[in-house]
């Protein structure tokens, strides 16, 4: 019987522990948790609903918004739109918008009819984006590959609009 108390206890130690670190986590505030803004986007590698490889290296030298979505998600389907009409007018300016659906649904994406190519995540993406679990999550990445901007929830296209606007401002530099 003692033997039985110590797991038990020692489990629901552990229980605490964890417990106590998914607290302290979610307390933090998004935006403090990593990557930061001003620290160079974690690399991305991901095949794409074609099956091609989808580097985010590829696209140094543009402004890349990285937006976390899934199908079944209202916002993520939401500020779809708005990406596509930011993506149409920004993209010969040097911008590009790199999808990332959560959940492998190749032909919901297709019936999205997406102008931006769309990759499916791996654990290590959503691992090095802070574990990415509540959806949409977008990042701004600028043309050196630093993150400028990060959002949690819907991204506006009237907000995305004005943080390209600085971006590019601050390109010209």
């Amino acid at each position: 019987m003692k033997s039985f108390a110590k797991y038990l206890v020692a489990a629901v130690l552990v229980l605490l522990v964890l417990a106590g670190y998914s607290l302290v986590k979610n307390l933090t505030p998004f935006d403090a948790q990593r990557p930061a803004v001003g620290e160079p986007a974690p690399p991305i590698s991901l095949e794409d609903v074609t099956g091609s490889v989808v580097r985010l290296s590829d696209y140094r030298g543009k402004v890349v918004l990285l937006n976390f979505w899934g199908s079944w998600c209202t916002a993520c389907k939401e500020e779809i739109p708005g990406f596509k009409k930011v993506y149409l007018e920004f993209r010969d300016k040097g911008f590009t918008v790199l999808g990332v659906s959560v959940n492998d649904v190749p032909s919901s994406i297709k019936e999205l009819a997406l102008p931006y190519p769309v990759a499916i995540a791996d654990r290590q993406v959503s691992k090095d984006y802070g574990n990415v679990v509540h959806i949409p999550v977008s990042y701004l990445i600028d043309k050196d590959g630093k993150i400028i901007r990060k959002v949690k929830g819907f991204y506006a296209e009237s907000a995305l609009r004005s943080h390209l606007e600085q971006a590019f401002k601050g390109q010209q530099r």
